[in-house]
């Protein structure tokens, strides 16, 4: 980092170590063999984390370094630089550590190949701006100055001709962000996002960056205000910059994009393994004005044999979008339809939101106001008030513990009423009147602050509170799920990408979004299947059903003014269409199952980009509009209107279509026939994957049967089997299963963990494709 001045002294003590210049501090900290800490207290002398948690620490220390040595480096003269510069190496188990004297930071192999280097020139962008572009800037509050040239907290490394780089959440664009910039800065933005908006509804400062024979992640922990360019200022060099805080920087290695995902996700935490029926198919519309509306959908999902978990409960239950009431007048007594529902399969999901009505009388205004519990003014003399669906609202301040265990309370009500899981919107947050001063009074525990530091990690909190909440009340996996998010959020909720449009632009882009959340630690993710806003074709609802076939988080959701998206509504032939997808969804239920039982283990996501597993085939470096579903199935949506033949590419190996069982051998590009309802999927050779029987909803029936599909070559399966709702699995209460299946189909089972109380399947068979 520049402006350290020269280096004075270091000292190390155990895995860490301290180096002295004339203006900062640099702290070095080797967490593990391949997880580094560069931190520079600009802002704290603490870390003050919201992503990596005491909790997180003590696992990571777990896989703690093997060793970490220091020596000073002495300047080498070669040619006509100097080479290496002087100062202090630092070395772990895999990695080096060089500290120049004048603070810059390069990591190393253990064998000297430089991973990433600090850029040692001035910043020097080759955009020449137009006078609209500059007026663009002014508009929205920035200058050439600030937008280009960095702010007080800053990064800039080196980049490689060849480089790639993945990460960063929920952002728009594509697979591979070279050359876009991006900003951290949760933003509730309805319109028809495009590949050039910078900000959306997550912040999550973690970038893998690819180079041709390794990878390695950077992850910059800082909840202010920040920004990436990755090589469209200058493509010699990607830049960091925050608003404020410190320079806290996890420096991740792991040699392949997958080992780095596995670290980062240590690092920052896994998503818990869900309860079975969440990863089932969910309906849900802004717009669902009655009980009439939601009993009429059910009972038309069954009726048509469409399989369906939750028909969710958007603002419209509410008694005047005032949170924790209910509508009595249009949905009935509480408790009432949520148990005439639940007879049929149904589990309620209902939303809330973080505004809270300012109205005398109304509980949580008292109980917010009489606690101290909301937002405050810039002059801590009076509660903040914004306005949001119940006119105008205070902002509960979700960073203290008092105010999470008192929200907590409330969510536990909801629970008491039968409510399975709840849906955290607006929590950005969002506001009618204008965003959120930057500064708002606000808490980080008892830690006096501002929105300026809160505002990319409120619905962290948020969600925290809910998680917590409902772990300890009911004792069962929480569903918690968020529109906003920080890194870390993955260890408290399920996440989709927020306010859609239903155009085939976003249907394209969900395929690299979902994927990049999942790289991000997020497994459990999904997107408004249709599109949130704007009128759905049938056209599209049928390709949209098809490609959000293996989500994780299955939900087609739309606003209210736009019209309905049930698939009945489009005619017997989308229906047919959607009903074959939901229902194969279901089939493969056990595969998502096993692999989210793995995220726990290892941290890789269900959904995957190509790029994950095939890091030497260039094909996939930025291949958009294809993905794995672990590494047993390739999935190949059709995300063009209009397209009726689609072409493929299979990436090295051997693969056998899902519906014909045809071969094809990888490495290479083909033409395959894909008229509408139809989806190619392709079967890696070698593989067995579990499927389930039919079912209309997780627990019609007991689940005592289960397929093996295989291809001819026969393989080997290791599957997860446990009671589908509680912790009790990380006790041991779980069935673990080998199945080695032979080419003839014949089948050896092994189990190799069996649980106390989860009964064993009664029957088995081998589906073959051939």
């Amino acid at each position: 980092m520049k402006d350290m001045g020269k280096l004075i002294d270091w000292k190390k003590k155990g895995n860490e170590l301290r180096i002295r210049f004339e203006h900062r501090e640099m702290i070095i900290t080797a967490l593990t063999d391949e997880i580094i800490n560069v931190f520079v207290p600009i802002w704290s002398d603490e870390h003050r984390s919201k992503a990596v948690e005491e909790s997180d620490l003590k696992r990571v220390a777990k896989s703690g370094p093997t060793s970490v040595d220091v020596k000073a480096v002495e300047e080498i003269k070669e040619g006509n630089g100097l080479r290496p510069e002087a100062g202090v190496e630092l070395r772990t188990g895999k990695l080096k550590v060089k500290i120049s004297n004048e603070g810059c930071v390069d990591f190393y192999t253990l064998e000297g190949k430089l991973l990433s280097g600090e850029y040692r020139g001035e910043r020097k962008p080759i955009i020449t701006l137009g006078i609209w572009e500059m007026e663009l800037l002014k508009a929205e509050g920035h200058t050439v100055a600030d937008t280009v040239l960095g702010k007080p907290v800053n990064d800039v490394r080196a980049v490689d001709p060849d480089e790639h780089f993945y990460g960063l959440g929920d952002k728009m664009g594509l697979l591979d962000k070279r050359s876009y910039e991006y900003e951290n800065w949760n933003t509730d933005d309805p319109s028809a996002h495009n590949e050039q908006y910078r900000s959306l509804y997550k912040s999550v400062p973690f970038l893998i960056c690819k180079k041709k024979e390794c990878a390695y992640g950077l992850f910059y922990d800082n909840t202010f205000h920040s920004y990436f360019d990755l090589g469209k200022e200058n493509p010699e060099y990607m830049a960091y910059s925050a608003e404020d805080g410190n320079l806290d920087l996890y420096f991740i290695g792991g040699e392949s994009i997958k080992k780095v995902v596995g670290n980062y996700t240590l690092l920052t935490g896994r998503a818990p393994l869900p309860q079975l029926w969440t990863l089932g198919y969910h309906q849900c519309r802004w717009g669902y004005s009655s009980a009439k509306d939601i009993r009429e959908v059910a009972e038309k999902f069954r009726e048509l044999g469409i399989p369906c978990e939750s028909v969710q409960y958007d603002i419209d239950y509410m008694d005047g979008y005032r949170v924790f009431t209910w509508n009595e007048k249009d949905y009935g007594k509480p408790g009432e339809l949520f148990k005439e529902l639940g007879a049929k399969g149904y589990k309620p999901v209902v939303i809330i939101d973080p505004g809270t009505k300012r109205e005398k009388g109304y509980f949580m205004y008292e109980e917010g106001t009489e606690g101290g519990f909301f937002f405050r003014n810039s002059d801590d003399t009076e509660d903040y008030v914004n306005a949001v669906w119940p006119g105008e609202a205070n902002y509960p301040d979700f960073g203290r513990k008092e105010v999470r265990d008192w929200w907590g309370k409330h969510i536990n009500e909801l629970c008491d009423m039968g409510v399975a899981a709840i849906w955290n919107d607006m929590n950005e947050p969002a506001s009618f009147n204008g965003p959120l001063p930057l500064d708002v009074v606000g808490y980080d525990e008892e830690r006096k602050t501002t929105h300026r530091e809160l505002h990319n990690v409120y619905g962290h909190f948020m969600a925290k509170a809910t998680y917590d909440a409902m772990k300890e009340y009911t004792g069962k996996r929480p569903l918690v799920i968020t529109r906003a998010a920080y890194a870390g959020t993955q260890k408290y909720a399920a996440v989709w990408t927020g306010d859609n449009q239903s155009l085939w632009f976003h249907l394209a882009m969900m395929i690299p979004q979902l994927c990049t959340l999942g790289m991000c630690g997020y497994p459990v993710c999904g997107v408004d299947i249709g599109g949130f806003g704007a009128d759905t074709t049938p056209e599209l609802l049928a390709r949209w059903i098809e490609a959000s076939c293996f989500s994780t988080f299955f939900r087609n959701h739309s606003a209210n003014g736009c019209i309905r998206q049930e698939p009945w509504k489009f005619g017997k032939e989308v229906t047919d269409i959607y009903r074959k997808y939901v229902k194969l969804h279901y089939r493969f239920l056990p595969y998502i199952y096993d692999l989210m039982h793995e995220e726990e283990e290892n941290g890789l996501p269900v959904m995957r980009p190509l790029v994950m597993h095939y890091e030497d085939d260039e094909v996939t470096y930025n291949l958009n509009d294809e993905f794995l579903v672990g590494e047993k199935l390739l999935v190949a949506p059709v995300v063009t209107p209009g397209e009726r033949v689609r072409k493929v590419y299979l990436p090295e190996g051997t693969w056998y279509s899902l519906w014909t069982g045809a071969k094809h051998r990888g490495r290479r590009f083909f033409l395959e026939e894909a008229p509408l309802g139809h989806m190619p999927v392709y079967v890696k050779a070698g593989s067995v994957i579990p499927m389930y029987e039919e079912m209309s909803y997780v627990g019609e029936k007991p689940i005592d049967r289960i397929s093996l599909l295989t291809t001819p070559e026969g393989g080997s399966l290791v599957h997860y089997q446990d009671g589908g709702e509680d912790f009790s699995y990380r006790e041991g209460n779980y069935n673990l299963y080998r199945f080695d299946v032979d080419g003839t189909g014949k089948t050896e089972i092994t189990m190799l963990n069996e649980a106390q109380d989860v009964k064993p399947y009664d029957y088995f068979r081998v589906i073959r494709l051939h």
